[in-house]
């Protein structure tokens, strides 16, 4: 089985053809097809390290769709001092599916 480490919005994914992931937000349409850049690729027995990406090589995904994740309460606060401050946070997100991986 092939896998492939892909990077996107700062963080790293091991995936293979298929697999389905949330991301953080990308500019593309849903529907769209979007090629990632692939930092290793392995196959069970050789694995192949870029430096820092693999020539040639690229995770073509398609995307699913747009969303925001749970809300995360920000909760700030100084015992006795009537200090509080509460806010909350929604990270926008991509989902998306590898439709295949391909090497050079």
């Amino acid at each position: 089985m092939t896998y492939a480490i892909i990077t996107t919005g700062g963080k790293q994914y091991r995936v293979t053809p298929g697999d389905m992931l949330r991301v953080p937000a990308l500019r593309a349409e849903v529907g769209a097809t979007v090629e990632l850049p692939v930092l290793a690729l392995g196959d069970g027995e050789q694995v192949r390290i870029g430096r820092p990406v693999v020539e040639g090589a690229r995770a073509v995904c398609r995307v699913l769709e747009h969303g925001k994740e749970r809300k995360i309460i920000v909760f700030k606060f100084k015992r006795r001092k009537q200090y509080r401050r509460k806010k909350g946070h929604r990270q926008k997100y991509t989902a998306i599916r590898v439709e295949a991986i391909h090497a050079a």
